[in-house]
């Protein structure tokens, strides 16, 4: 163990000695802290650039007080404060690059070394025709695998426009006050010029448009001569089912793609704990993505960050994403599912304002406070018991008379001593700037009450993403799901599902095995088109 573990740390510092190789210019790096302040945060930092320098001398560190002359100058009155190539760029982090947060770091010196944004020419478009400054704030964190997908955006843009843009990466458990001022209590969210352009991580098209808009916007419509790549197979979705029926539809010869919107994984990503996937104990969800992405990426070319707008049936599909073209022989729908919406009043007016869906990205805002947890599966409980980990008290409150979570799920949750509330939902969520209180009704008597608390985790189910299905004239279950043979085909010849949006049990080895079977089924039909045979017919 110790030399494979040798053997390990050896190829580890090979890699990134090889990543700083391929890095032309010196990456200045100025570090603000006092002592006594959000100590952690500042140590952890250094920790970090001592590591770093000791493989590259291309990276140069100064340390100073915040009453030093410089801290004056610039502005800065927050320890720790980290700030990049301040004589080329604005870019600043509140906080420490930790967790999930060292994969933004890594890819800030890349992109600040070799100063050069690597966006998208669409992006890159709409960046030049921005004629008044843009003040950028993105609050993150480092148990948010969805974080480092806002920041890079916002360091991309910071180096593409460095006349006109400003970046501040604020890291919340560092900041909880400015997390508070700004009601940033869901992560990533990110704000120009004081107005949020955007909750949750976006597809770059969508950040730098909503950037220069100074709004969130939904679509972003690319240019006509956007790139096209020719394909025997577009993969929807990036999640287990997605990855693996790349693996497969790959080593049975077929030139296929995954595209993606979001995060890879999926829910995966967010999943504290993973203890049922064969194999493994026990691991974290953003570990066992990573695994899984590591060896998709040896088989098969995978496109983050392009949401699918539209599909074009044809003896040849036209896909077209954020991004580009994709002409195509057959596609795998493996969208997944989202999370599903409680209805209730003031969900949506709080949505990111103390109102969650994921325990591991914005749980440690509410470290010390009160929440209540909505649902009673085993995501539901699973979440619950993370928060409670935590040193978040948490409630959970259930519409039926007992959980419907796995026996293993509820000896954890009498343990931890989590009060449940059963028979009870949540009729309205309370609150101004912020969540403050739920108004909950007791199914079996009627009767109504509040209950203050300083946040609410939703965690009843997913609803499938079947759009691009119900475009395409695909049929759907009287459940909403995408209906589809033995052989994952939909309805649509040439259309095939996988995963979650099939319904069915929702578990990451099921979707695997979904993903690998609709692989290998696209492969026989391409050879032999089962809707030519009945066209003949």
């Amino acid at each position: 163990m110790a030399e494979q573990n040798r053997l390990k740390e050896e190829d580890a510092q090979a890699q990134l000695q090889k990543f700083f190789a391929a890095i032309p210019r010196e990456i200045p790096l100025v570090l603000f802290c006092e002592p006594g302040k959000n100590e952690p945060f500042a140590e952890g930092a250094r920790q970090i650039i001592r590591a770093i320098r000791e493989i590259t001398d291309k990276v140069s560190l100064r340390e100073y007080t915040l009453d030093h002359a410089l801290a004056k100058e610039w502005g800065i009155s927050r320890s720790p404060t980290l700030v990049f190539a301040p004589e080329n760029f604005k870019i600043r982090w509140l906080g420490a690059p930790l967790g999930h947060e060292v994969q933004t770091f890594m890819e800030a010196l890349r992109i600040i070394g070799r100063q050069e944004p690597d966006l998208g020419k669409e992006a890159i478009k709409v960046l030049a025709k921005l004629d008044s400054p843009r003040a950028i704030k993105v609050f993150v964190s480092p148990s948010c695998p969805y974080c480092p997908q806002a920041a890079i955006n916002g360091i991309r843009a910071a180096v593409a426009r460095p006349d006109l843009i400003s970046l501040e990466l604020i890291d919340i458990q560092a900041n909880p006050d400015l997390a508070e001022q700004y009601a940033a209590q869901s992560v990533p969210q990110t704000f120009a010029n004081e107005t949020q352009i955007g909750l949750g991580a976006q597809p770059e098209e969508l950040f730098v448009a909503s950037l220069a808009a100074l709004e969130p916007q939904r679509v972003f419509i690319p240019d006509s001569d956007a790139e096209e790549i020719v394909c025997d197979l577009v993969i929807v979705g990036g999640g287990p089912a997605g990855l693996t029926a790349g693996i497969y539809a790959a080593r049975s010869g077929l030139q296929a793609v995954v595209v993606e919107k979001g995060v890879l994984g999926g829910q995966v990503a967010t999943t504290p704990m993973v203890e049922n996937y064969p194999g493994f104990t026990q691991v974290g969800g953003k570990t066992l993505v990573d695994i899984m992405v590591t060896h998709a990426l040896e088989y098969v070319k995978i496109f983050p960050g392009e949401e699918v707008q539209t599909i074009t049936p044809g003896e040849v599909f036209t896909v077209t994403t954020t991004r580009r073209r994709y002409k195509t022989r057959a596609v795998l729908l493996a969208t997944g599912a989202g999370y599903k919406r409680l209805g209730a009043p003031g969900e949506e007016r709080l949505a990111g304002r103390g109102i969650s869906y994921c325990s591991t990205c914005d749980g440690p805002l509410f470290t010390g406070k009160k929440v209540l947890m909505v649902g009673g599966g085993d995501s539901a409980v699973t979440e619950a018991l993370h928060l409670h980990n935590i040193g978040v008290g948490v409630t959970m409150v259930h519409r039926r008379e007992s959980l419907r979570a796995q026996e293993r799920l509820l000896v954890s949750l009498r343990e931890s001593g989590i009060p449940v509330l059963f028979n009870s939902e949540v009729v309205e969520i309370l609150g101004e700037a912020r969540v403050e209180a739920v108004r909950l009704k007791n199914n079996r008597t009627g009767e109504e009450s509040t209950l203050p608390v300083d946040g609410v985790f939703i965690a009843i189910g997913y609803s499938p993403a079947v759009e691009l299905a119900r475009s395409l004239g695909a049929e759907l279950t009287p459940d909403g799901y995408i209906k589809k043979d033995e052989r994952h085909r939909t309805t649509v010849p040439g259309v095939y599902s996988a995963g979650d949006v099939e319904g069915g049990f929702k578990q990451i080895v099921t979707a695997a095995g979904h993903g690998s079977e609709a692989a290998l089924a696209i492969f026989e039909d391409l050879i032999n088109p089962y809707w030519t045979n009945q066209k003949k017919r």
